[in-house]
């Protein structure tokens, strides 16, 4: 390369190398001369800038400072100058210009070097947002990840949900099947017995003779001890009849006692509305007690169960059969009105507890029949009450507190005869979950160890009242679906209790007399409706499986509506004969013995 004097370099040296940092510049005034070929310089343009890159050759040595050279010249004059020492200069300008070309090239591969840490430092920041972003998306995929593995588990449970279902259906399944075989088998049975079907009709395959034997070592039938036990419940049921007609044939004895008390009390005659309103109280208030009795019922049987709930009931019975036949001898109608509202909370929780618990005791085939057994002992517990009411019995004003008071012996019976009875299986089974205790109380009630099927059936109504969710009374009420079955059983209960029964249970003695019987006639007939209702009781048993329900009722119900229509035309009858056929006795005598005809015919139907 060839240096002319025009050109003017600038270097600034220093940093990690061995030659001393100096600063100079070097200006060549003199010719150009052709430097040393060993050691060459080139320009190259890069990005950043303008640099020197050089080819060494060889090693150079150190030179001398640039300054000594200068020095050496100017001590001698210009003119001394010869072509040894101008040799001599040039050759010392050469190796300084080596020497500052040296270290310009290691500041440019410095520089350079600098400048690459910079473009990897760009480099690596880029791909360190690359990373960043490849990191948020891999967090971005593990979190869909995650919500898939969830929807995965929740698909699983669906899924085990659904198989659950499943099993249940088939089991249902199953279960409804053999309950359409053991019924198919009862009703023949049941045809057979009634001789609806010969007994050499052809069973189906694989189905066998059902005779009468097999049916009661089955289990199905009604053993002895089933017996006993509904035997023992049903005399709560007849207490309930026995206190509902008790006081209906001494009603004129307990009237005379209340004159009596009054007039000793306060030392004048009492009206005879103010008696009847107090006779009114006596009867009314064991409704009042049965009320509270009968909603306590369902508490107590869970509390307690049917079996517990029906021997502590007794306590009440007991109490309050005591307060009514020592009303006399305390001088206190007070007492009277107190034992009849015990023994209501008795009777009360009777209907609740005797029923309930002869239903869970009875097998399937039998719960329509012995159902009857309930109405059956109020319907006896009415006519012993009725005959023992009688004037030649208990029916006068010494006897009528022990007619009241032997409402204790069906309480201390029930007491001596029911501890020995099972508790309902239901209740051991659903309620308590003591499938073993179930299980011995069934064997004893059907005679049998295959119980099996009973089991069964009340697991499968565990398992149906568990899907079922609890409903409160509100709901119930406001329930569009319940509506419908609510009313029927609410129009079912009232049609009884508004059908005028109640008027016949309590007041027929009274309504005789005032039809125009005698005192004893009066009660003699009384006697002949509670002796009516035992026999169609009876005769409801079988026609109930063979009529229906639904049947009979509707039957029943229209008789009692046109009978209590001809009951009110003879009082009628009855009131218009006094008031208009004063005069005209034999007129009078006429209608007043066609009423007398028409009402007792009609309350015997009712």
């Amino acid at each position: 390369t060839t240096l002319s004097s025009e050109d003017s370099y600038d270097y600034v040296f220093g940093g990690p190398l061995e030659t001393p940092a100096l600063s100079s510049t070097i200006k060549l005034t003199s010719p150009p001369v052709r430097l040393r070929s060993d050691v060459s310089y080139h320009r190259s343009s890069l990005d950043d800038g303008r640099h020197f890159r050089r080819s060494v050759g060889h090693a150079p040595k150190r030179p001398r400072p640039l300054a000594e050279s200068a020095s050496n010249a100017s001590s001698r004059g210009h003119g001394d100058y010869d072509e040894d020492s101008l040799r001599q200069l040039l050759l010392d300008l050469q190796k300084q210009v080596s020497v500052m070309s040296m270290n310009l090239s290691a500041k440019l591969d410095q520089l350079q070097s600098g400048d690459r840490h910079m473009e990897t430092t760009v480099a690596l920041c880029e791909i360190r947002t690359q990373l960043q972003e490849l990191t948020k998306s891999v967090e971005s995929c593990q979190s869909e990840v995650s919500e898939v593995k969830r929807d995965m588990v929740a698909i699983k449970h669906e899924l085990d949900t659904v198989q659950q279902v499943k099993e249940e259906i088939e089991e249902l399944r199953e279960y409804v099947d053999r309950l359409e075989e053991h019924t198919h088998r009862r009703k023949l049975r049941l045809l057979e017995q009634f001789n609806f079907v010969p007994l050499n009709t052809p069973k189906p395959e694989g189905e066998f003779e059902w005779d009468l034997n097999h049916y009661s070592d089955d289990g199905s039938g009604l053993t002895f001890f089933l017996t006993y036990a509904i035997f023992a419940a049903v005399l709560g049921m007849l207490q309930f009849g026995y206190n509902t007609g008790v006081i209906n044939a001494p009603g004129k004895n307990i009237e005379n006692f209340m004159k009596d008390v009054y007039k000793d009390r306060y030392g004048e005659d009492v009206s005879e509305e103010f008696i009847k309103q107090l006779r009114s109280v006596a009867v009314s208030i064991f409704a009042i007690g049965g009320m509270f009795g009968g909603f306590s019922g369902g508490w107590m049987a869970n509390r307690f169960g049917r079996k517990g709930g029906l021997l502590l009931n007794n306590v009440l019975g007991i109490a309050g059969a005591c307060l009514m036949g020592f009303t006399k001898i305390s001088h206190s109608y007070e007492i009277l009105f107190l034992g009849r509202f015990i023994i209501g909370l008795n009777c009360g929780l009777n209907t609740s507890l005797v029923p309930m618990y002869i239903s869970e005791i009875a097998p399937l085939n039998l719960r329509g029949g012995l159902g009857t057994v309930n109405q059956l002992a109020v319907t006896i517990g009415l006519l012993l009450s009725q005959v023992l009411g009688i004037e030649q019995i208990l029916g006068t004003n010494d006897g009528w507190p022990v007619l009241l008071g032997l409402a204790i012996c069906p309480a201390i019976l029930q007491l001596v005869l029911l501890p020995v009875c099972p508790e309902s299986p239901r209740y051991l089974l659903i309620t308590k979950q003591w499938e073993e205790e179930a299980r011995r109380a069934l064997r004893r009630l059907r005679a049998s160890s295959s119980v099996e099927e009973d089991i069964e059936e009340m697991r499968a109504e565990e398992r149906a009242q568990q899907s079922e969710s609890h409903i409160s009374t509100m709901e119930l009420i406001c329930s569009p679906t319940l509506r419908a079955p609510l009313i029927i059983g609410i129009v079912m209960q009232l049609s009884q209790q508004l059908s005028g029964i109640n008027a016949v249970f309590y007041y027929s003695t009274s309504l005789f007399t005032s039809a125009g019987l005698t005192e004893e006639s009066a009660k003699f007939a009384t006697i002949g409706i509670g002796a009516i209702m035992v026999l169609m009781t009876l005769a409801s048993i079988p026609l109930m499986d063979r009529t229906g329900r639904r049947t009979l009722h509707l039957y029943g119900l229209g008789g009692m509506f046109i009978f209590s229509i001809f009951i009110t035309i003879s009082f009628l009858i009855k009131a218009s004969t006094t008031f208009r056929f004063r005069k005209f006795h034999e007129i009078g005598h006429f209608v007043d013995s066609v009423s007398q005809l028409i009402f007792p015919r009609c309350s015997v139907f009712i």
